[in-house]
Parts: C-alpha cells; structure tokens; sequence
C-alpha cells in the first residue's frame, strides 16, 4: 500500500504545467510550477517543514512550545500543518492588508492571529514584525521563526524546488521568474539551478512600493520608494537575508492593477485558479519578452491558491472599487450605473449655509446642487464655502441663495464620455445627469478620475 504517514508527507513533488493562453506572444515554452497542490496549498509548507525541523534538531524548538510568526498568511498556513502534527501551538502575526480568507483559514486550522497595521514602518512597535519579535520575548517556551533571515528557508528550495524544477525539465530549463518576497523561494531555486547550469537567468518579480528592483540595480536601498500596495506576497521594505542578489540576474515591477487583472486571466484562460503573485508573474513574464527566444524554457511560479483572495482579485465590486475592472465607459451611464441607489442630496435655497455644511459632513460629499420650486437654480461646492468664510465668519446662517454658485450643467444618460469630460472645469466641478424619470444623479471629477484605466 502506498500512502504517508501524515499530511506532512505529501509536500512537494508538485507538478509542471504548460501555459498556452495567457502567454500569447512569448516566443518559448512556458511551465508554471503550480505550489497550490502542497497541502497548505502554497509553496510555503516546503519552508515551513524545513524551518520547524531545524529548529527542533539544534534545540531552538521544545516539545510543547509555541511557533511564532510574523507572515502574510501562506507561512503560517503551512507552519499551522507543521504545528497539528507536531503538537505545537502557533501564534501567527499578519498585516491588515492580507484577504480574509487567510486570516480565516489560519484560525481554521489552530493558530491563533493577531492583526497588525500595514502602512507603518518596520521599526514602528506596532508592526507585525516588531509584534512578533516582542512576542517571541515574552512568550514562555517560544520559538520566533523569522522566514525573511531564516536560512532553512532557502535551503528548502535548494533542496527540494530546486531539483524538482531540474528532473521535470531533464535540465532544459533557461529561465526561472518568481515573485519576491522574503527570497527563499528564488534564493534556494536560483542557487541550485545556477550550480547546475551557470546560464540559467533568473528574474525577480518586484512590486511598486517595494525596494528590491532599484536596490539590485544600484545597490541603494531608497526609502522613498517604500509605500503601501495592494499585491501579496510579494516585495518588501526590507531586505530579507535570504535575498541573495548575487544569485539574481533582473528584477522588473508589476502594478497593483496588473497583478489584478492577471490573477484573473489565468483562472480563466488557463483553468488554473491562482493566487495574486502568479498574476504579478505572468504580466512581469510578458514584460521581459524581449529577452526569450523560440528555443527557451521558461519556468515560472505560482505561490499559492486563488482561494485566498476570493474576496478581493476574484471579486467584481472589489475590483471595480479600485479601477482594476476592465470596463469600457462610453457614456455618462456608465460612470454612474454602480451607485444609481444612492439619492441626490440637495439644499433650497432658502436654507442656511450651515444646512449645507451640515449635509457635506453626514454625507461625506464636496459638491450639492441647489433647487428651488422652479428646479436646479444653482449649487455650493467646499472652495465656495471655503471663500465665503474667509470673507464672513457669521456666513453660517445666511442663506444658500447669497453665496451659491451657477448650477451644475445637465446632461443625458447617453452623453458620451469625451463631451461629459468638457463640461468639468476650474470653476465647475460637477456635472448633472437626468435619468428620464423625473429624478437625476451627479458626477464629479472624482468619478471621472475614479474611472479611469
């Protein structure tokens, strides 16, 4: 009978699959690595096993002792396996920005997670690695894992990955692209393959708001180019020691929307449902085109499952939410046809300047047409308000009619983009649409810009 002794058995030996929609217009064979078929479902449990080992071999982890860890979740899901069977407890550490579903799935499987604020600095005491670091102190009988400078993660990869990649290519492999984040991934494959074959390039895939790219370029680690981003999984704003830039021959970014958007294309050209740095891969793989030929063989690898971010890339109201929808806009319908429910806040004339200032606050809105019985007759904006102010500080209770601008002009549902985008200027900021049912709906500049591709 052929089975394993436990899940932890099953790690590894993942398969290779050709890529043939997605990658229309690269000239080689192009092989994804699919991690997701591990039992976490990332390439994670290979590092995860390997670090838990080694720390239990050199007496860094007791039986019975807690797993600390600060990840995006894929570590922490395979730290989690490693945990059940091992009898540990595991505390994970993850930032605000990662999907639900990873924060739902480690509390699924035992561990315990503490959330911490993305948009901080890695000193900051409130980052998850500061927090892991502080916890893995006053835990009692507690391991701090630290899979950015940890070298079993690398040696995961150069152990298992590494060769793998190797055998299932009988050595034919050229070119290996992997997304970038703490470094054992590409450090641990690129290391084995070079040895192999000192030919073989390898390609980081970076994101923007990470340091990596220029860093390798220059050697210049610029905190300025450090700022939040949406992708997972992938750059940093640190540098991990398991990055080996020696081992690396290029690196090239990735957008936010990019990584969206092709996450999304592999699921449904491919029929293989990845996660969010198998997007950011395959539009980094297409931006490095130029550097393959007919004769190559390229690898690529997905990290983890698309069941992680069915919340986020996998879902239209996120996407659109973020301009990430590839959506033609035509015309005026179009920019409005999501928030169609919301109603038009107005003010009379008649009213007080501090009803309308009252109105700006609760609905959080810049701009509000004006209506008497005869109709739309005018409208006030915050730069109005702003003005009127500075030149009356008792403006509050005058009213609307004394300090209100031309009202906004009025257009049809079916009014083309280009003609909708004349109407906004310097001193109109917003634009009136008649739905042609006795009721109308206003765009602003910030949805004009907010749709945007």
């Amino acid at each position: 009978m052929k089975y394993s002794q436990n899940i932890l058995g099953t790690i590894g030996n993942t398969p290779l699959v050709k890529l043939n929609k997605v990658t229309s217009g690269i000239d080689a064979l192009v092989l994804a690595k699919v991690e997701t078929f591990n039992p976490g479902n990332s390439a994670k449990d290979r590092m995860a096993l390997k670090m838990v080992e080694d720390a239990e071999a050199d007496g860094r982890l007791q039986p019975g002792g807690t797993i600390i860890e600060g990840t995006s979740g894929n570590t922490g899901m395979g730290l989690a396996l490693v945990a059940i069977i091992k009898g540990y407890k595991l505390i994970c550490v993850i930032t605000d920005k990662q999907s639900k579903e990873k924060m739902d799935i480690l509390r699924a499987v035992g561990a315990k997670v503490i959330v911490c604020p993305t948009d901080v600095e890695p000193t900051d005491s409130r980052s998850y690695y500061s927090v892991s670091k502080r916890l893995a102190q006053e835990t009692p009988n507690s391991w701090y894992v630290n899979q950015y400078d940890n070298p079993s993660n690398a040696i995961a990869h150069y152990e298992q990955t590494g060769p793998e990649i190797w055998r299932q290519t009988e050595g034919k492999i050229t070119h290996f692209i992997v997304g970038v984040g703490t470094g054992g991934t590409i450090s641990g494959v690129a290391k084995y393959l070079k040895e192999r074959n000192p030919n073989i390039k390898v390609w980081g895939i970076d994101t923007y708001g990470s340091v990596f790219k220029k860093y390798h370029e220059t050697g210049i680690f610029d905190e300025n180019e450090i700022y939040s981003y949406i992708t997972e999984g992938i750059g940093e704003d640190i540098l991990p020691k398991n990055v080996d830039f020696s081992l690396i021959d290029g690196f090239t970014k990735v957008t936010d929307k990019d990584a969206a958007v092709y996450t999304r294309k592999i699921a449904l050209e491919e029929g293989i449902f990845v996660g969010n740095s198998a997007g950011a891969v395959i539009k980094g793989l297409l931006q490095l085109k130029e550097h393959f030929t007919s004769k190559d063989v390229i690898v690529v690898l997905f990290h983890d499952s698309g069941s992680r971010y069915v919340g986020k890339m996998f879902n239209d109201d996120w996407m659109r939410e973020r301009g990430f929808l590839e959506e033609e806009l035509t015309k005026a319908e179009d920019v409005i046809k999501d928030h169609l429910d919301k109603p038009l806040i107005v003010v009379r004339t008649e009213e007080l300047v501090s009803h309308a200032i009252e109105r700006m606050r609760k609905y959080k809105i810049s701009q509000i047409p004006v209506i008497d019985v005869t109709g739309f007759v005018g409208s006030v904006d915050e730069s109005d308000l702003f003005r009127s102010y500075v030149a009356n500080k008792d403006v509050a209770d005058k009213p609307i009619k004394e300090i209100m601008g031309k009202p906004f002009p009025i257009v049809k549902l079916n009014t083309p983009i280009e003609e909708l985008s004349k109407l906004f200027t310097k001193e109109n900021d917003a634009v009136l649409v008649d739905l042609d049912n006795g009721n109308h709906h206003i765009i602003t500049k910030s949805d004009i810009i907010g749709s945007i591709k």
